[in-house]
């Protein structure tokens, strides 16, 4: 704990002493407007420090004085979306697309110490390659000489086919020159196969000052050389909270240098040079300089096989049941009855305090709230019994999810886990009917408080090649003022993921602009339920 403390202290000492002569050249895009009170971070932070107090600073972190990074003439250009062509079944063009390929060139390109990229396996390829290639070259010819680590989680059916020493040739062969200033980790790694469990967390961060965060995968395939592309979005910002996603990074690097000798879980190359597991604390030491004044809560979670419980929290929740979560055959139910998992995993306890904090709404946009099962657990209890206090209480709570004709053999095999939004519309009613007495008042609590949609992104019913809408989103916002924009689902995965709650209503609104106001455009007319409408169908 007291290593904690003397962190929150340099921390504060470092903010205050920013001159005024470095904040009159931050840069010239308009500054978020800032806000004189922060309910919703203030409810999460508090559910940390409960349940992960001793990860703060590598795992979770709260900063102020961040940027949600933008040019003067794109005000909400931080929001990244993909292929962020609204209303368009075709799709040819993919403004969002370019515009996120853009963003990891120029980020990259002002790298002077280290770049640092985590993905879901297989390793960056295609536009995605090109984009990252572009950027470190750019960087070099600046006279830069760089440290670069590029991770990705392996599901165990990847691992063998997922080679480090051939990204990396891959990589030198496009700098061509340009690699001789880099020096390269590549790693991929499975922290538990009986957990199911290995990175998952989409992350690009350079000198440990800007990040780029969300849920999209570095695949050439599903986001770029298809008809079909996936719906996803990423954000970017600059600041403290970028070091506090560095951190994050070091954790998971800490565990796979220290394992590289373990072919079953890590396979390990490098340029020349051994595992850098501490790059970003010995490369970029101190919290990046105040860029803004948006105040963000960074939050990952270690998943299965990294660390056992946080032996500081005090955390003892009184964990719910209920009869349909476990499969009967399966894993233990860690979402629902691990209390040990809950401290090393702070980000789902983080997502349930935002859904928790809402007063007047919550909007989910996700892949899917309920699991396959088997192996892992349906559904996390405690959000959605969140979610049925929220629309008991007359909150208004809208959820779309991908279309579950995009479901794969197996379920968790395409873009959807779940057959039928009544999966999810009767789960909630359940849990409802617990909170309110009986079935009927819960289902006049859902129709009058709930929209449930799948997900469409124009008029048209799928794609113009015929191929349904897949949403890979997981973001969270509530009331209009904060929003979770990360890696984790909100259905059962025991993975290490990462993310970004922010809580200012310029930001939120510009989000409501961009995504979630055209997304429900679109995808209302796949409702089962709207409360806008009269529609109940459940």
């Amino acid at each position: 704990m007291l290593r904690h403390r003397l962190r929150r202290l340099h921390r504060l000492a470092s903010c205050a002493a920013v001159s005024a002569v470095a904040l009159a050249a931050l840069p010239a895009a308009p500054a978020l407007a800032a806000s004189s009170a922060t309910p919703h971070l203030d409810a999460v932070e508090k559910a940390l420090r409960e349940v992960s107090p001793g990860l703060e600073g590598d795992v979770w972190e709260r900063t102020e004085g961040n940027r949600l990074d933008a040019s003067a003439d794109d005000p909400a250009g931080w929001l990244l979306q993909t292929p962020g062509c609204w209303g368009d079944d075709k799709c040819a063009d993919r403004p969002g697309t370019k515009r996120l390929l853009a963003k990891i060139t120029e980020n990259i390109s002002q790298a002077k110490r280290t770049v640092d990229i985590s993905t879901l396996a297989p390793f960056p390829d295609g536009a995605f390659q090109d984009a990252i290639a572009a950027g470190l070259k750019a960087a070099v010819a600046s006279g830069n000489k760089l440290k670069v680590r590029v991770l990705v989680g392996a599901a165990p059916v990847y691992h063998i086919n997922v080679l480090p020493s051939k990204y990396r040739d891959d990589l030198k062969a496009r700098l061509g020159k340009a690699a001789d200033s880099v020096t390269l980790n590549v790693a991929s790694m499975t922290t538990s196969k009986t957990s199911f469990s290995w990175n998952h967390s989409k992350l690009l961060v350079v000198d440990g000052a800007s990040a780029v965060a969300g849920g999209i995968n570095s695949w050439q395939g599903d986001y770029v050389g298809t008809e079909h592309p996936v719906t996803d979005v990423d954000m970017a910002l600059t600041g403290p909270a970028a070091t506090s996603a560095g951190r994050y990074l070091d954790t998971l690097w800490t565990w796979t240098c220290r394992n590289k000798s373990n072919v079953a879980n890590v396979w390990f190359t490098s340029s020349g040079g051994d595992c850098m597991p501490t790059m970003e604390k010995d490369a970029n030491p101190a919290p990046a300089a105040r860029t803004g004044n948006v105040p963000v809560i960074a939050v990952g979670g270690l998943g299965v096989g990294i660390k056992g419980s946080d032996p500081s929290s005090a955390f003892r929740p009184q964990l719910p049941t209920a009869p349909d979560t476990k499969c009967v055959v399966g894993l233990p139910d860690k979402t629902n009855a691990d209390r040990d998992y809950d401290t090393v995993n702070p980000e789902e306890s983080a997502l349930r305090a935002l859904v928790a904090s809402a007063e007047r709404s919550v909007v989910i946009s996700q892949q899917d709230l309920n699991a396959t099962c088997p192996p892992i657990a349906r559904y996390d209890i405690r959000l959605y019994d969140q979610l049925a206090a929220k629309l008991a209480a007359g909150v208004k709570v809208r959820i779309v999810v991908s279309d579950p004709a995009n479901r794969g053999a197996v379920g968790s095999g395409g873009y959807s886990q779940i057959k039928s939004l009544a999966e999810i519309s009767d789960t909630l009613r359940g849990r409802l009917a617990l909170v309110t007495g009986d079935q009927g008042k819960a289902r006049a609590a859902m129709c009058a408080n709930l929209q449930l949609a799948t997900f469409r992104s124009s008029d048209s019913a799928k794609w113009a090649e015929g191929h349904p809408y897949a949403l890979h989103h997981k973001l969270v916002s509530v009331d209009s003022s904060a929003f979770y924009i990360g890696s984790k689902n909100l259905y059962p995965s025991w993975l290490q993921d990462f993310g970004y709650i922010v809580e200012n209503p310029e930001a939120a609104k510009q989000l409501e602009n961009k995504l979630l106001d055209p997304e429900w455009t679109y995808s209302q007319a796949t409702a089962t339920v709207d409360h806008a409408k009269g529609l109940c169908s459940i």
